[in-house]
């Protein structure tokens, strides 16, 4: 059977498989051992437990752990709601200062619990009640919120950016720094959009700051400045070359809990196992995925599905950007129904030796696949971050809320031009820390 005509009927039945309820995990496993078997017969079953448990043979992915465990802790206490109080007390002088301490707050807890969803539970229990007070649009208030979510996956230190860097051996230190301008781009836009929005409302007093003493200001940072303190110095291990990523995510998941048990409380062995239970529960799915997906790759080498494509894809007489449009689109349609560790681990290999080929770097492809990951956690049919919004502030309907978040998915489309005109917003930060990548 030609490849080419078997790589579609496996993605045919994948979707199919992985719709009909299924767990991500299983269902590639499904897929692959029926096409192994079907293909290669019974004794290419024999490869399937070594090749599982192989995929999970990688100090790299202690991380994983480690860093779940250190986003858990956090989000399990107060910070949220005490950085989203802190920063509006802060800015309280500057114009829609609401509306920024809402974003800021979420790009900060993003890069301290790596969780989009856990991002818009612990700032938007605040932030939402707080902004529709005041009389900002519901649109605004939930799609700010929803939109700042997901900047979880892709500020550093992220847990999505440690699946690519493990499914296409690539560094990890590299992709934590190539995440940073391009996230502080989406916040920036974010912030922008929000504002314009505002004031097109024409409730001119949502802009009108609040009065805070110096007080008032000051006594919230003791809460807050730990955590952060914690975030600069994992990436000042992590590139001042004091440690690993595993030995660092280890190290800062530690100082997180005892902080977590020592600022907030958080000493009752009920409140602790839950902190663990929850991280594991994480950790072990995204694993699963992981040794899943290692099949699944696997299975599409073996039967020459992912070297034909390739070579197809190579003899094409197109323009390297038409080719970058035709992925985006894929990625994006991926992202709407797949989550992202499962996107990345099923698409990444498949498509890197296509994008290498095409001349791009695979760094900065990691930023423009992350955002597209970002739209999907925001767009309908899945959109989990609209979800978790709607359960925050129930009498906001789902339409709201998606009708609010769609300003927010234009802004990440801008940014996906941006690095694709100026691919050095993602790349210059990682070639200037750690030296231009050969």
């Amino acid at each position: 059977m030609d490849p080419l005509f078997l790589g579609a009927l496996v993605a045919i039945i994948t979707i199919v498989v992985l719709f009909s309820g299924v767990s991500v995990a299983i269902g590639l496993l499904i897929v692959s051992a029926g096409f192994l078997i079907t293909f290669d017969g019974l004794r290419s079953l024999e490869l399937m437990p070594e090749i599982l448990f192989g995929k999970l043979d990688s100090f790299a992915l202690l991380s994983i752990p480690m860093f779940i465990i250190m986003g858990s802790s956090i989000a399990s206490t107060r910070a949220g709601a005490d950085l989203y109080e802190a920063l509006e007390r802060w800015l309280t002088r500057v114009p829609g200062g609401l509306v920024i301490s809402n974003l800021g707050a979420c790009a900060l807890f993003a890069a301290m619990s790596g969780s989009s969803p856990a991002t818009c539970a612990a700032i938007g229990k605040m932030g939402i009640p707080e902004m529709r007070k005041r009389g900002y649009p519901d649109g605004v208030a939930a799609g700010s919120i929803a939109a700042g979510g997901t900047l979880g996956i892709l500020i550093p230190p992220s847990v999505t950016m440690i699946v690519y860097g493990i499914a296409t051996e690539t560094s990890i230190g590299r992709l934590f720094l190539a995440g940073v301008f391009p996230g502080l781009l989406l916040v920036s836009l974010f912030m922008a959009w929000s504002l314009y929005s505002t004031w097109k409302s024409g409730n001119t007093e949502t802009l009108s700051p609040r009065s805070y003493t110096w007080q008032e200001r000051f006594e919230i940072l003791p809460r807050v400045i730990p955590f952060i303190l914690i975030i600069l110095g994992v990436l000042y291990a992590m590139y001042g070359g004091v440690a690993t990523p595993s030995e660092t995510a280890a190290v800062g998941a530690l100082l997180c809990l005892l902080i977590a048990m020592i600022i907030y409380k958080l000493w009752h062995p009920r409140l602790l196992w839950q902190v663990l239970r929850d991280s594991t529960k994480e950790s072990v799915m995204i694993l699963f995925i992981i040794a899943a997906a290692g099949v699944f790759s696997y299975m599409l080498s073996s039967l020459y599905i992912t070297q034909s494509i390739a070579e197809w894809i190579g003899t094409l007489d197109v323009n390297r950007w038409v080719l970058m449009i035709a992925i985006n689109i894929f990625l994006l349609i991926a992202g709407f129904f797949l989550p992202p560790v499962a996107v990345i681990l099923m698409a990444a290999p498949i498509l890197l030796p296509i994008i290498t080929t095409a001349g791009f770097d695979p760094i900065w492809f990691a930023v423009v696949l992350t955002i597209n990951m970002e739209i999907g956690l925001i767009s309908p049919p899945v959109g989990l971050n609209l979800y978790v919004i709607n359960g925050i502030a129930p009498d906001i309907p789902l339409k709201t809320i998606l009708s609010g978040s769609l300003p927010f998915v234009a802004c990440m489309i801008v940014a996906i031009i941006l690095l694709c005109i100026f691919p050095d917003i993602a790349t210059w930060l990682p070639d200037y820390m750690m030296g231009t990548a050969r």
